[in-house]
């Protein structure tokens, strides 16, 4: 497959998973016309509150509109713009007084394809985990609660931030899956797979800071995208983090696709999570 078309699933498929995810916090605001995506969820961390070019119909104007809207509500939030494919947004930033992220100003966008047809059992390959590590998809209230735990752990971050963007209601939605991996019965990392057509998305994969380098957020991630793949998807995406970037290589995802992050100055204070 193309890389071109490879980075348009991949685009494709993040502003619908945010969009989902985002929508599930109270007072979100998600707009997605004039080929803008507003991703506005008011929690204190950027990657809840983006702008994005989705369709090629979008204007200078409508980006405006969409950063205008997320200023109005006081929302930390970053404008990301795919590296080449939204050049001709580039000097709009400067006008917005808008700039480049110094804490993380390139996310790559990573695609794997084909998928893999298993979950490795063997602790001697890469992709396997360990024994004793089990991972399950969610199903219950208690699961999510477990979820919610062990991402915010892993993350880093506040449990409310979690949970304002993860709820039970997304077990039930169709092209979603949950999970989280046990380790002698412990929660110790999680998992979020998103459909949309073809292509599986990989979120929400973090591990607990005890229990890592043991191979469970790699065995997450495959397992994500064995699912998808059992689903009818052939390709799967991700957005890396400078933590996951070396794993995802070594699973075979490629980067397609970078995203340059611009940011409102005044919100350039200390943070207290990654990609914040």
């Amino acid at each position: 497959m193309d890389p071109a078309t490879l980075a348009r699933l991949e685009h494709e498929n993040m502003i619908a998973a945010f969009a989902l995810v985002g929508s599930l916090a109270e007072g979100a605001l998600i707009r997605r016309a004039d080929g803008v995506a507003l991703i506005a969820t008011g929690l204190p961390l950027r990657l809840f509150n983006q702008v994005l070019v989705e369709g090629d119909e979008a204007t200078p104007a409508a980006i405006a509109a969409a950063v205008a809207l997320t200023r109005e509500r006081g929302d930390r939030f970053v404008v990301n713009l795919r590296v080449g494919m939204d050049h001709r947004f580039v000097a709009l930033m400067q006008e917005l007084r808008l700039v480049p992220d110094p804490e993380e100003p390139l996310t790559p966008g990573m695609a794997l394809h084909p998928l893999p047809a298993h979950v490795p059992a063997s602790t001697e390959e890469p992709r396997a985990t360990r024994p004793g590590h089990e991972i399950r998809q969610v199903t219950d209230r208690a699961g999510i609660e477990d979820h919610i735990r062990t991402a915010a752990a892993g993350f880093e971050m506040p449990e409310e931030w979690v949970r304002a963007v993860m709820g039970l209601t997304l077990v039930a939605r169709p092209g979603v899956a949950v999970y989280v991996g046990y380790t002698d019965g412990q929660p110790v990392t999680t998992g979020l797979g998103v459909r949309t057509g073809r292509t599986i998305g990989v979120y929400n994969v973090a591990t607990v800071p005890a229990a890592r380098k043991r191979g469970h957020g790699a065995a997450m991630t495959t397992r994500i995208a064995v699912d998808g793949g059992a689903a009818g998807c052939d390709v799967a995406v991700l957005q890396a983090s400078v933590m996951g970037y070396a794993i995802y290589e070594r699973l075979g995802y490629v980067t397609v696709v970078e995203y340059m992050g611009y940011v409102d100055p005044s919100s350039l204070e200390p943070s207290r999570s990654p990609g914040a």
